[in-house]
């Protein structure tokens, strides 16, 4: 209970909370409290007119009724302009209250004789609601509350202590009243705070989904962006959908298929250009480069090669080391595709030769572009890269390998296609290779119309070395210069949605301004913990607080029944009242106060009859009961100290809390044990109309010997007995989570039976009362406002229809409160499967260790992603027969179920990766049929040099194990597809570079020697044979692995070379083999 009446924070965390609060809540509640109080003056005006007593008689009771339908009329005018309300919330609050004060003041002395009972529900009245009702805080609904105590019992003690007919029975009714008052205050701070807790709640729920939203939103920018930065929209929305159901599914599964192949995400398009262009002299400057250089210099270059290609509509594929290669006419066909590659082709040997001329690096470019269709698409399951294949792609390829630098190279399709666009020259070579060759088709050198006159122009030729000085190195010149171009970093495009919530970011202002105008905007007072939730702007923050507002009860929603507020979704009201409420025992708690409190009064008001006590005895017991059923999960290590037997007792509380059913029976026994006490000493009351005061020799003398009726109750319980029964209405409301039905049921019950008693079996009671008062003088009747069965039943009308008003109130919250924790509950799994979709995209792109370089809250993308490595084994696996396999046919539907087996080959491949023992290996990329591979690459920069090289490169014997798999994988592959596919392999182990480069379509690549040398061995291979270096045979002998040697062989670029095959018949043998001597 501690923590429902804790302080409240400092004012400035609820700033927006109680705008919000205000205006949602208690703004609607503040104008049906003055329209139950118009109705209430109306009502007894009706009564006091339909009972036959003439109004003009009592001039007292007509100009209090007639300045209390003024006065709230206007406070109702006053409160009807929310803005209005907004700005003067605490006065206007503080008027009401100070109008029902006067109000209850002025009946008091109105319409008869003041007795000590007189009002004493109005006052609770204005107390309950003062905390329930008005637009207050704790502090000021507490203070306001005591006020309205103290003042009643002040002003009727001062004003009937000094009379002796009143005086002997005074001081117990006082006590009374002052019990009666103690426990509205209770009541109605226990009901603000509950609901203030449950507001604050809600609200904070309701922030929390907004910022939920809004990470929401934000993982899919990420995973847009992600997606289009790896493959064309069109096949991104359609793998993006497959990659929802494998999570949906379980992580790494595939969701069920018709059939046993994996899914293709190929497509064929007609009438596009394919451009291949190659940096000559390229290798061996990167050979003098840092690392750090190495990856700079290829995300210049190429991110200046992504700039033309965007300013010529063209896409670019794939980078495979210094090669660059795109296609104009995807994924949407361009009419002059020829064009916009030629053009490209030109740009970038313009860029080059700008490049050559600034630094006097001799390097160049040789670009080969054909013109005729692909297919299109992404193969494999991991490391996705959108790539191009045909026939035509191979032409493209060829015509790159065997063109000139610095001129581009086209065939005869594509220049048909330039219609005179440009000049060209006959290549007028003997094509060295043998794919031209046996084409025998002319080929072509279009002329560049820009380089005369650059040539004409001339250029500074080594500018940039004569500035800087003879001594830098190329490698040096080339950076400096290449970093003037600024091509974007890797992954750039995402640091503006990087962050889901910005710190620094204050809530607009003009929201705040509109929304409160009163309130000065200093920045100061803005909760540091909320600008995270409501720095979204305007449209959101007044959605959020629109969505909030309890007036929304009464509209068409898409979530509740406006009439029921059921929810309009079964399961959703299923789950809703099958939910736990662990609050229940606090409700129990505060309802045997009330109890209590009707104990004492009549305790206090009675003559304490031995039957009455017995009463009172059983129902302690039984309160007693459901309390310890409650609360017993709080005696846990009391009853754990005792008996087995009494173990079981701490679940009570538990199943209280869980099971609905139980909750709703001992809620509902609670509410009728107060019932049922509160009338409890009418039972001893004769039922029969017998009154002595009614006699008309009944002298005053005599009627002040006793207020007791002859063998019975004093008189004076009667009207106490109708504020107990208003005590039993407030115990309906203490109840908050009941059931909105329920309560009605409840209050209707309790309703009838009040008026029924008081106004039909039990109404001579209160005729009796006022015939003590007037001394038995039949002919002089009290006004409306002194009749205690009048006044009871207007009391029981007043308070069920405000009890109703809060129960429709409460429901509508908790409901809500309920709506947005599981909305919350949706939008976080949401969004943390938005998250481990862009976090798989991601390493889809990027190795897993990589990955979080790009994804950390604090990336700012400044730094490109580089990192070198001492020991790194490269492996390259290619079907060479898939060559002669492949075909373009009607058959084939054009080469795509070739494809489609090329998809199943590399994605059981790729299937191997997800075993533990293979974690170390890299998928790096797939070069057509060829797969490239990398083990070491996890390693920490630098530790291999400190490691022995038996312990540093031990990751080699994992990446021959997985070479083998590649290899038994295919074997299962060409048994279900009735084919011969045979794996040729190569292995090179020693130090690369890594680093990720390309702004538009970021690729994670490794370079070095070690790497080139490792496609070598690949392309001069045996089919069925893996082979390595020297070198590496002898790191992989001290494995325990057996080479024999091939002997020496011509490698390109290499030279003269001793290389060794790998004896896969064997796995590791213990001793080292001799074989290599």
């Amino acid at each position: 209970m501690a923590r429902l009446f804790s302080p409240r924070p400092p004012p400035s965390e609820d700033l927006f909370y109680e705008t919000y609060y205000s205006l949602s809540q208690q703004y609607p509640l503040l104008l049906l409290l003055l329209v139950i109080v118009l109705v209430g003056l109306l009502a007894l005006l009706a009564v006091a007119w339909a009972s036959g007593r003439e109004l003009a008689s009592d001039p007292g009771f007509l100009t209090t009724m007639l300045c209390g339908l003024g006065g709230f009329s206007l406070l109702l005018g006053l409160a009807s302009r929310e803005q209005r309300l907004q700005r003067w919330t605490r006065p206007l609050s503080g008027l009401v209250w100070a109008a029902l004060l006067a109000l209850g003041h002025g009946f008091l002395f109105t319409g008869g004789v003041v007795s000590a009972w007189d009002q004493v529900s109005f006052f609770l009245f204005v107390i309950f609601t003062v905390y329930a009702m008005l637009p207050l805080g704790m502090r000021d609904a507490a203070a306001a509350g005591l006020a309205s105590s103290l003042s009643h019992l002040l002003v009727l003690g001062l004003y009937l202590g000094p009379q002796p007919d009143s005086q002997p029975a005074l001081l117990p009714q006082l006590a009374a009243n002052a019990v009666l008052f103690l426990c509205g205050n209770v009541a109605g701070a226990y009901h603000k705070a509950l609901m203030e807790r449950a507001l604050r709640a809600t609200f904070r729920e309701a922030l929390s989904s907004l910022h939920s939203r809004r990470r929401l939103d934000t993982e899919k920018k990420h995973q847009e962006h992600l997606l289009l930065s790896i493959l064309p929209a069109y096949l991104a929305r359609e793998m993006k959908a497959e990659i929802m159901a494998r999570l949906q599914a379980g992580q790494g599964s595939r969701p069920e298929s018709t059939n046993n192949f994996h899914s293709l995400y190929v497509k064929r398009h007609q009438g596009v250009s394919v451009l291949y262009a190659d940096i000559v002299g390229f290798t061996r400057l990167a050979s003098e480069c840092s690392p750090k250089e190495l990856v700079l210099m290829l995300n210049e270059l190429f991110g200046k090669f992504d700039q033309i290609a965007k300013e010529h509509e063209c896409m670019r594929i794939k980078i495979l080391g210094d090669c660059y290669y795109c296609v104009s006419g995807l994924p949407l066909s361009l009419p002059d595709h020829a064009i916009n590659c030629v053009r490209m082709g030109l740009d970038m040997c313009r860029a080059i030769r700008k490049l050559r001329a600034a630094t006097g690096v001799d390097i160049n470019m040789r670009v080969g572009v054909h013109s005729g269709s692909v297919l299109c698409g992404v193969i494999g399951l991991q490391k996705w890269q959108y790539d191009v294949w045909s026939h035509d792609v191979t032409l493209a390829n060829h015509m790159e390998a065997s063109g000139v630098p610095g001129r581009v190279h086209i065939t005869g399709a594509t220049l048909a296609l330039l219609a005179g666009a440009y000049a060209v020259e006959d290549a007028a070579m003997e094509h060295g290779d043998p794919y031209l060759r046996e084409l025998g088709e002319p080929t072509y050198l279009v002329i560049d119309p820009r380089a005369e006159e650059e040539d004409e122009k001339g250029t500074a030729g080594g500018l940039l070395s004569s500035l800087e000085g003879p001594k830098m190195r190329p490698s040096l010149l080339m950076t400096r210069y290449l970093e003037s171009w600024g091509a974007a970093k890797p992954f750039a495009h995402l640091s503006h949605v990087e962050s889901p919530v910005s710190t620094s970011t204050p809530l607009p202002e003009k929201a705040l301004s509109s929304f409160s105008p009163h309130w000065s905007l200093d920045r100061s007072r803005t909760p540091r913990g909320l600008d995270d939730e409501l720095d979204t702007g305007d449209a959101k923050f007044f959605q959020v607080i629109e969505q909030l507002n309890s007036q929304k009860q009464w509209k068409q929603s898409e979530d509740f029944n406006p009439l029921t507020l059921y929810f309009r979704e079964k399961e959703m009201e299923k789950e809703y009242r099958l939910s736990a409420l662990p609050a229940f025992k606090y409700y129990a708690a505060c309802t045997f106060l009330v109890f209590f409190s009707n104990f004492i009064i009549q305790m206090l008001v009675t003559n304490r009859p031995p039957a009455l006590t017995i009463t009172y005895s059983i129902t302690f017991l039984l309160f007693f009961l459901l309390l310890f059923v409650c609360f017993s999960e709080h005696l846990t290590k009391c009853v754990l100290k005792g008996p087995k037997m009494l173990h079981w007792l701490p679940t009570l509380s538990v199943l209280v809390a869980t099971r609905p059913g139980l909750r709703v029976a001992l809620g509902t026994a609670t509410i009728l044990l107060v019932f049922s006490m509160a009338i409890t000493s009418l039972v001893f009351l004769p039922a029969a109309s017998n009154c002595p005061f009614w006699a008309p020799n009944v002298s005053s003398t005599a009627s002040n010997l006793s207020w007791e009726l002859p063998g019975s109750l004093p008189l004076i319980s009667v009207p106490y007995s109708m504020h107990c029964c208003v005590l039993g209405f407030l115990s309906c409301s203490l109840f908050l989570h009941m059931s909105f039905e329920l309560k009605l049921l409840l209050l209707l019950l309790w309703l009838a039976a009040c008026c029924s008693l008081f106004l039909h079996s039990h109404a001579w009671l209160s005729d009796c009362l006022i015939a003590r008062l007037y001394l038995g003088t039949l002919d002089s009747r009290p006004g409306v406002l002194k009749e205690p069965k009048l006044m009871g039943a207007i009391s029981f009308f007043i308070f069920f229809f405000t009890l109703l008003v809060l129960a429709r109130q409460n429901e509508y919250y908790c409901r809500l409160d309920f709506l947005w924790k599981k909305k919350l509950r949706q939008e976080q799994e949401e969004t943390e499967t938005m998250e481990n979709l862009t976090r798989l995209l991601l390493e889809n792109v990027l190795p897993a260790h990589v990955a979080p370089q790009f994804i950390g809250q604090n990336r700012r993308n400044e730094d490109l992603y580089h990192q070198s490595y001492e020991c790194v084994c490269v492996l390259f696996a290619s079907v060479p027969d898939f060559k002669e396999f492949y075909s373009e046919s009607s058959i084939n539907h054009e080469g795509l179920e070739c494809l489609r087996l090329l998809n199943e080959i590399i994605a059981d491949f790729d299937e191997l990766l997800s075993k533990p023992k293979f974690s170390g290996v890299e998928k790096i990329k797939t070069i057509c049929s060829t797969y490239m591979a990398a083990t070491g690459l996890n390693a920490t920069s630098g530790q291999d040099a400190q490691q022995d090289a038996e312990q540093s490169c031990s990751h080699l014997g994992t990446m021959v194990e997985f070479a083998v798999a590649l290899g038994s994988k295919l074997d299962i592959i060409n048994k279900h597809s009735f084919n011969n596919f045979r794996l040729r392999v190569g292995l090179n182990h020693g130090p690369v570079v890594a680093g990720v480069i390309g702004a538009q379509k970021p690729q994670y690549d490794i370079w070095g020697n070690t790497v080139n040398v490792a496609s070598r061995m690949e392309s001069t291979g045996v089919l069925g044979k893996i082979q390595v270096t020297e070198e590496t045979a002898c790191a992989l002998q001290s494995l325990g692995y057996t080479c024999y040697s091939r002997g020496i062989i011509k490698v390109k670029g290499k030279g003269q070379l001793c290389t060794y095959f790998l004896n896969t018949d064997l796995t590791r043998t213990g001793p080292p083999s001799a074989t290599l001597g």
